[in-house]
């Protein structure tokens, strides 16, 4: 039997939330709203003309899965067509969103992703789902290994390199502060090796942010971001001058997880003390607010974004 329909006025309660994983893609929000009806034919056809864009179908192929109904309609696709390489990435994905809540057996899991994966042996989706698995259930060799498979399929994956910095900031958390911290390294590093117009040019900033995270949580660092040095050394400050400068020649407005950047890099002038910067920076974001960075370490996210917005943008 197929899954009812959700209660009427779902639409317009998520259009009122300001945390919404699609961010500014209004084809997604317009997919996600015909499968939470069951009309999957909506998702088929937007995954047909996302094409080999791999950034942009992670993205959208992860924020459909979220969905609690994702699973059963991904189901219903594949009866209709058993062989859909794009019902069974996105079925895969759902189960590992869905074993992240703890409602799925991370085993039968990983045997979807690599199911999906041994189908579309060139698209890495398959493999970021496995790889958001492993990072938060599975050892470091599994983490290690499945990143290298995203790599080989797509050495930018942006998705991908974010996962992985937020697991190698968790590491050897109890030692406190560490500038030399290997999540520094890894981030520099994948900057490097992007090419000129790639965002992961932020990256030492996303690393920086996490680090944070977890220091904090650990009782390391102030739970009040700004009231931390984290953002105000020597270090720190030339990391967020090279990513605002970066930002500021940056021409690919259209990329499908840039604003998941622009918050991390906002968020680190507010620490900064930088209110002119940030303020360019909000002007971009607009109402697109992410969680990460903004609820580190135990924040309300959303609040903790507008209060920093109002007060760059000076209607506090």
């Amino acid at each position: 039997m197929s899954p009812p329909p959700p209660p009427l006025g779902r639409a317009r309660k998520r259009a009122a939330q300001a945390h919404d994983e699609a961010l500014d893609d209004a084809e997604l929000v317009a997919a996600r709203a015909a499968l939470a009806q069951g009309r999957w034919q909506s998702t088929r056809s937007l995954l047909v003309r996302t094409g080999d864009d791999w950034d942009r179908r992670g993205h959208r192929i992860a924020v459909l899965a979220k969905e609690s109904y994702c699973a059963a309609w991904a189901r219903e696709w594949l009866l209709a067509e058993p062989d859909s390489g794009d019902a069974t990435a996105l079925l895969a994905m759902a189960q590992v969103r869905r074993a992240l809540r703890g409602k799925e057996k991370p085993a039968r899991v990983r045997e979807a992703c690599r199911k999906a994966a041994e189908q579309l042996p060139h698209d890495p989706t398959p493999w970021l789902g496995l790889l958001m698995l492993e990072c938060s259930l599975g050892a470091e060799g599994d983490v290690v290994r499945v990143f290298e498979q995203v790599r080989t399929r797509y050495a930018d994956h942006h998705h991908a390199h974010h996962l992985v910095v937020g697991w190698l900031a968790e590491r050897r958390v109890e030692a406190g502060p560490d500038p030399l911290h290997e999540v520094y390294d890894f981030a520099n590093w994948a900057a490097e090796q992007a090419p000129a117009d790639s965002p992961l040019a932020i990256l030492p900033v996303i690393a920086h942010a996490e680090r944070y995270r977890s220091l904090a949580a650990a009782g390391h660092e102030p739970a009040d971001p700004a009231a931390s040095g984290h953002w105000v050394g020597r270090r720190a400050r030339q990391v967020m001058k090279a990513a605002f400068d970066w930002w500021l020649e940056w021409e690919h407005e259209d990329h499908p997880r840039r604003l998941v950047d622009l918050n991390f890099l906002a968020h680190a002038k507010v620490c900064e003390g930088r209110g002119a910067e940030a303020a360019a920076l909000f002007h971009r974001i607009g109402d697109h607010a992410t969680p990460a960075p903004w609820s580190y370490p135990d924040r309300d996210g959303l609040t903790a974004f507008r209060t920093a917005r109002a007060a760059a943008l000076g209607t506090a």
